[in-house]
């Protein structure tokens, strides 16, 4: 009996209405045989499967407008048997396959899955394609495979969830959506797609709305929060420049109002949007832009920002364009004390602290919040029902932050999150009344990157780390990352510290980890509350000098050959078990006097040892010597200096 191929189709048209793709309210298009999109029609010009340069289209094609850079694409076959060829494991290893076109041509034709990764290959030079393989007539009898060809790759991968199962069924368009993105190729691509789309809009921004540095973020944050306005996202379009300025101000106060926070605080945070709402460039209509620059700069950060934030809530996007704006702005960059942690050092200091859903955890120096961001993703991992997420949301992160503008920053990231915006505070985290706040939090872990001190003693980074320790409960976990210069030359908090506290280990830090700011760091960890005298151990040393991080003038430090993850579990499972290796890690007893660094005391492999290297290092470590003795100089010794 002939199989017939359209009984297959069916099963696929079912599912897929079964999942809501044909709802009207839904944005998601299916197509069938052919597409409208002039990209896609492009791409599939010469996609035929014969090979002979014609065009070809698989049996379904499915796109929507919230999610612009991805399309499914369905190939059917009537028969089980002709799912797979015995060359797609070497397809998807990226093998060289040896064969002539006539036989390709035979293979794609025949198969499901070859088929449906021939189109793939051809789409993903613009798209990442999510490729479904159906084959079989019944429901009951289907064959189901799900791959991914990302943007841009050279071969594809079996799509699997972010817990590694592979998926085998037509699912509805947002899972689809959700496993693609938490492929670990596709979120670097968007990463590094958001970052290239984060320099456009600051020179957007300098050219025609004539923005200061410090209102670009405010702009950036307080448009994602109007964005979570329905209404206002579907009809921006619909105002005029001036009317739009008005809306725009309007809805961020309506979004902060929804907010389970007190009324000083929405005032607080609201404060800083209110001078942007007037800026008179913005209401400006051009020859370029007749609608006006804010509408502009809203419907690009609806495009290209908003799907990012919808999907990867553990991203710290208000923090990563305040990053790349500050790149630009002008004079001593350190000199604003402001070193914005890197996002992948916020993700460690949350495996470092170990949190989970009954942690509470505490930044006095918030920042955009990266650290608490990151905290939360790790601690909502560990929950498993719905009462255990809201507790961490309603009471498991506090930060403090005294700039406003910043403040707004952290309250927007949170708002955007739906979570822990209550526990924020504005204001100086040495305040009384703050610092009393924050203690009735039964904090149990805190996470810290102060504002790096110039020449104020008073505002040393060792005293803001005490503080921090200070404010959590006994045995709590308090780690800092703070310059080395706090590890090696002599202070006095380093005594007050020890008098109260426990230093359990300091980690050495990558040279260039904050690149372009030229801080050497190191990370501290304490236990709070148990004076070091009496805790009566020996502290850790790591030497973390490479995190698989390269240098880019463009795109900062960046993971180019996906290191970072091998070596950031490497370094968490040292320092839990407390791992000794000779030139990497070293238990050693110190007090307040004694240097607080691996470099001290680890054994060193001298074998290897070249002349050029022991230049280099010996030039290193008096250089870092200069550095500490300036910074102990009096303010205008050390500017003659």
């Amino acid at each position: 009996m002939a199989k017939n191929e359209r009984k297959t189709e069916n099963i696929v048209r079912e599912e897929l209405r079964r999942h809501g793709y044909y709802e009207p309210s839904s944005d998601v298009q299916v197509e069938e045989q052919k597409t409208n999109i002039a990209a896609l029609k492009r791409l599939l010009r010469t996609a035929s499967k014969s090979g002979k340069g014609g065009g070809g289209a698989p049996e379904f094609i499915v796109s929507s407008l919230s999610n612009p850079d991805f399309v499914l694409l369905v190939e059917c076959k009537a028969s089980t048997k002709d799912h797979a060829s015995q060359a797609v494991p070497d397809i998807i290893q990226g093998s060289d396959l040896s064969e002539s076109s006539y036989q390709k041509a035979k293979r794609v034709q025949r198969y499901a899955v070859d088929g449906v990764l021939h189109y793939a290959a051809k789409v993903a030079k613009e798209f990442n394609v999510i490729c479904v393989a159906v084959s079989g007539e019944t429901e009951a009898s289907a064959e189901i495979s799900v791959f991914l060809h990302p943007k841009g790759v050279g071969r594809p991968k079996a799509l699997t969830t972010k817990e590694q199962n592979l998926v085998s069924s037509i699912v509805p368009w947002s899972d689809f959506i959700e496993h693609a993105t938490f492929d670990e190729t596709v979120q670097k691509l968007r990463f590094n797609e958001l970052m290239a789309f984060s320099r456009e809009l600051h020179n957007f921004m300098r050219d025609h709305a004539k923005l200061t540095e410090s209102e670009k973020p405010l702009l950036v944050s307080g448009t994602l929060i109007a964005l979570r306005n329905a209404a206002f996202a579907n009809s921006y379009e619909l105002y005029q420049p001036d009317d739009l300025q008005k809306e725009w101000l309007k809805v961020i106060r309506t979004e902060i109002e929804k907010a389970t926070i007190p009324r000083a605080k929405k005032d607080n945070m609201a404060q800083p949007y209110s001078s942007i709402a007037v800026h008179p460039e913005l209401g400006k209509s051009t020859k370029a832009y007749p609608k006006g620059v804010l509408n502009e700069l809203i419907r690009q950060l609806n495009e290209k920002v908003w799907p990012f934030l919808s999907v990867y809530h553990d991203f710290d996007v208000v923090g990563q364009f305040y990053g790349e704006f500050l790149k630009y702005t002008g004079g001593d960059k350190k000199a604003l004390g402001i070193v914005l942690t890197p996002r992948h050092i916020t993700e460690l200091f949350a495996l470092l602290a170990n949190v989970n859903k009954g942690s509470t955890v505490l930044d006095i120096c918030a920042g955009t919040g990266g650290f608490l961001i990151s905290a939360m993703h790790q601690m909502m991992r560990s929950t498993s029902t719905e009462s255990e997420r809201e507790r961490i949301r309603a009471h498991g992160l506090i930060g403090v932050e005294q700039q406003p503008s910043m403040f707004a920053l952290a309250a927007s990231n949170m708002i955007l999150r739906g979570d822990g915006k209550a526990n924020l505070y504005q204001g100086s985290c040495f305040d009384d009344a703050i610092t009393e706040a924050t203690k009735e939090h039964g904090a149990d872990t805190g996470m810290l990157n102060p504002p790096f001190a110039q020449s104020d003693e008073d505002l040393h980074e060792l005293y803001f780390t005490k503080h921090m320790l200070d404010c959590l409960v006994p045995k709590g976990t308090g780690i800092a990352v703070v310059p080395m210069s706090c590890a090696i030359a002599p202070h006095p908090a380093r005594a007050e510290l020890l008098r109260h506290h426990t230093l359990e280990a300091v980690m050495s830090l990558p040279d260039e980890l904050f690149y372009p700011v030229g801080t050497v760091v190191c990370i501290m960890v304490f236990t709070a509350h148990v004076p070091h005298e009496e805790a009566n151990k020996k502290s850790w040393f790591g030497y973390w000098k490479e995190d698989g991080f390269i240098k880019s003038k463009k795109l900062g430090r960046i993971d180019l050959n996906h290191r970072w993850a091998g070596i950031r579990d490497k370094w968490v499972e040292a320092f839990r078990d407390r791992e000794v290796h000779a030139g990497e890690s070293v238990m050693q007893r110190v007090t307040a006097e004694d240097e607080w660094s691996a470099e001290a005391y680890i054994e060193t492999d001298y074998s290897d040892l070249s002349k050029q290297l022991y230049a280099e290092t010996v030039k290193k470590f008096l250089v870092s010597r200069l550095m500490s003795d300036l910074e102990l100089l009096p303010t205008d010794l050390a500017g003659d200096a």
